[in-house]
């Protein structure tokens, strides 16, 4: 079995469900993928990590650091991170807070981020686009140069466009309608 179709069956059994739920974007739906079932399990990690260093490779980006909206974005960057460690290419992760901390430094971006880095920004589900952008906004105003966004899935509802339309490439792992294929009757 590839990395993908490991990626693709532990979405279908694990994370997504069938029903009437209504989305972080307001969107109402009839499939629902809490990718974090996957992102944050031991074998999920372990597969997402290098998949995604990858995708990311295959795209020709190189970047300084990956990282995304907390909490969605984390476990994923921490895998690419950890990938990235064993193949002998460090590349940095890092948080974007929903919020700047009102104590302490009063950073908006934690970790091992540094002014002018290239990154790629890591999302779990893209629907709209918006958890995306809004991390790129914070980055940019950070100085990051933006390679990209690298989802784990993509739900096919104009988020990857919305992306494109910031001049921004957006990439997936897997898509929704990939994942409903295998999901158990």
């Amino acid at each position: 079995m590839t990395p993908h179709d490991r990626l693709l069956d532990m979405l279908a059994t694990r994370s997504a469900r069938r029903g009437n739920f209504t989305l972080a974007s307001g969107r109402q739906s009839t499939l629902y993928v809490d990718a974090r079932l996957t992102t944050m399990s031991p074998d999920g990690l372990a597969t997402i990590g290098p998949l995604a260093l990858a995708a990311i490779a295959d795209k020709g980006w190189r970047p300084d650091s990956v990282g995304g909206l907390t909490l969605g974005a984390d476990p994923v960057s921490y895998a690419i991170a950890h990938a990235s460690a064993l193949a002998g290419a460090p590349v940095r992760a890092f948080t974007v807070r929903k919020e700047a901390k009102t104590h302490g430094t009063g950073k908006l971006i934690e970790g091992p981020y540094h002014e002018g880095d290239a990154v790629v920004v890591i999302e779990d589900v893209i629907t709209t686009g918006g958890s995306a952008l809004k991390a790129i906004a914070a980055l940019r105003a950070a100085g990051a140069r933006i390679l990209g966004v690298l989802a784990v899935v993509d739900r096919e509802e104009g988020g990857r466009e919305a992306i494109s339309a910031e001049g921004v490439e957006a990439i997936a792992l897997a898509t929704a309608s990939e994942i409903v294929r295998r999901m158990p009757a």
